[in-house]
């Protein structure tokens, strides 16, 4: 966000008068880490919340926040049996991490962190890919419906340079919010957060985050310690249920999992960044990096002509539409896609986004180069250009891996069994769209085409079990494990499970088996990336 200037060289902290302590101008920089010679934090001290969402009225009006959406919001879940009862609250909002997540996801640098430690994000340069949503641990990030632009709280740092509390901290009546320099040891953020108990959400996740509480409720930190409600409200709003939505707690069908009785009596929706656009994406990439790669090494080792129609024309051109498809695929679910540009002009290389693009041209251009070759018949060239487009293959196959690795809100998709998956089910998408084509292939070749797509299934059905059967480490990549097989998912889990399995119809019938298998795969991909979204994160 554009900085407004600051004419204040020094200011000391008095709460009450909404004035911040130690205020100084800000660079305004995007040093990533908290370099400078402050370093904000929070501290929320749920001891004194009310809960009477003053704080979240006051940010949506100094922001100017559409309804819809929070910068911050306060959670409340009811802990114990009657007649011993209590009401805990927690104030939730951006974590200003001191190794933030969302910035190293983020591929145009929209979000960044300046050199005092808060982490801020510039509209004008967002894309709307999600990356930062699917990044953050916390759920803490949005996209606004108005602008399409990422947003979060960012501490208020147009009035931190003009030496103001934000706005959350200067409203609230039992001072329960206060913001501090941490690396000032007479602050009082320094003290509270040194000398008295206090907690982080998520430490696990390394984000080092900067907000801390003081006396908050187990049962309000952990998103699934509390039940999520079996009927269709909280104690005073509308449970919104929605594939595009996630509700917190923890689900109460056949799940007792709180032995505080905490059951959750008032949250927000919270978005899903990533839908059927990316599940979709996710095949059609797998066609493009299988079925070319797969032509040539045919060609290398199943004698397969470099002079035939296969090598020459089909194979580039089947791989280079449906390369095609997914790079419109990637744009159309951008909520920017006329800025999408920006991810080769003002890329922020620490992402995934930004290599996984870079790769996607790379293969791009190998395949327009293979298929340029071809139809000049320089089948040597396509031979020797041959391993190239084999790597970049590869690299487009398995870069989601990495991808979605840099999510690391969601658990499941952590899993190092991802990228050899994604690297099966590109041979399995290859081989068996090549054994389709048999009219084009010499006898050797079509043989292993078979052989290989009839491997990969099983190889693909064990890498399935294995993901679901051996214990994960955490409780939210379980419960993704739930959603996918047992619950919002599993209809689409199970099928693909099976199409998959009845792929070996193709010892009877080719057509049958690979169209049926694609089909499945399509389908445990839905599952797969969905699910891992389902599970609540604030």
């Amino acid at each position: 966000m554009t900085q407004m200037q600051n004419p204040v060289n020094s200011v000391m902290f008095r709460s009450h008068e909404g004035v911040v302590e130690n205020a100084r101008p800000s660079a305004g920089g995007r040093d990533v880490g908290s370099r400078g010679p402050e370093r904000w934090v929070k501290v929320l001290d749920q001891t004194r919340c009310i809960g009477c969402h003053a704080c979240t009225t006051a940010c949506k009006s100094e922001n100017e926040v559409p309804l819809g959406v929070t910068r911050t919001y306060v959670k409340s879940v009811d802990v114990g049996s009657y007649p011993n009862v209590r009401r805990a609250f927690q104030v939730t909002r951006c974590n200003q991490c001191e190794n933030p997540p969302c910035v190293t996801a983020c591929p145009t640098g929209a979000m960044y962190q300046r050199a005092d430690g808060i982490v801020d994000f510039d509209k004008r340069i967002c894309i709307g890919c999600k990356a930062c949503m699917a990044a953050c641990p916390y759920d803490a990030i949005f996209i606004n419906p108005e602008d399409h632009s990422a947003e979060k709280c960012n501490f208020c740092a147009h009035r931190i340079e003009i030496g103001l509390e934000p706005a959350c901290v200067a409203v609230c009546p039992t001072e329960a919010i206060f913001i501090g320099n941490i690396k000032d040891p007479n602050s009082r953020v320094s003290k509270v957060v040194q000398r008295e108990h206090v907690s982080v959400r998520k430490a696990e996740k390394h984000t080092r985050p900067g907000l801390f509480y003081k006396g908050a409720h187990a049962a309000t930190l952990d998103p699934i310690a509390a039940t999520r409600p079996g009927g269709s409200t909280f104690m005073w709003s509308e449970l919104k249920d929605s594939t595009k939505t996630v509700n917190s707690g923890h689900p109460e069908k056949g799940h007792h999992n709180s032995s505080a009785a905490a059951k959750l009596s008032y949250d927000i929706s919270h978005s899903v960044p990533w839908g059927w656009k990316v599940s979709l994406y996710t095949w059609t990439k797998g066609v493009a990096a299988g079925f070319f790669p797969f032509v040539l090494l045919l060609s290398y080792f199943a004698k397969l002509s470099f002079s035939s129609e296969m090598t020459r024309v089909i194979g580039p051109v089947v791989s280079l539409v449906f390369l095609g498809i997914t790079g419109v695929l990637l744009i159309v679910d951008l909520k920017h896609p006329e800025r999408f540009y920006l991810l080769f002009t003002h890329p922020q290389w620490k992402s995934w986004l930004v290599r996984g693009g870079v790769i996607i041209s790379l293969y791009g251009a190998a395949l327009a180069l293979s298929l340029l070759l071809g139809f000049t018949h320089n089948s040597g060239y396509v031979k020797d250009l041959g391993p190239v487009t084999i790597v970049l293959g590869a690299l487009t196959a398995v870069y989601t891996a990495f991808l979605f690795a840099q999510s690391k809100a969601r658990d499941l998709w952590q899993s190092p069994l991802l990228g050899p998956m994604l690297l099966v089910q590109a041979a399995l998408i290859g081989s068996g769209g090549v054994a389709l084509l048999h009219s084009y292939l010499s006898v050797t070749s079509y043989r292993w085409a078979a052989d290989v797509f009839l491997t990969m299934l099983v190889l693909h059905t064990l890498f399935v079990f294995a993901e679901i059967l051996i214990p994960h480490p955490t409780a939210g990549a379980h419960l993704a494990v739930f959603e996918m097989t047992r619950s919002t998912m599993a209809k689409f889990f199970w099928f693909g499970v099976a199409a998959i399995a009845l792929g070996f119809l193709f010892i009877l019938s080719p057509l049958v088996g690979v169209s049926i298998a694609l089909l499945g795969l399509l389908s445990y991909e839905h599952a797969f990336v969905q699910s891992a979204q389902r599970v609540p994160l604030a």
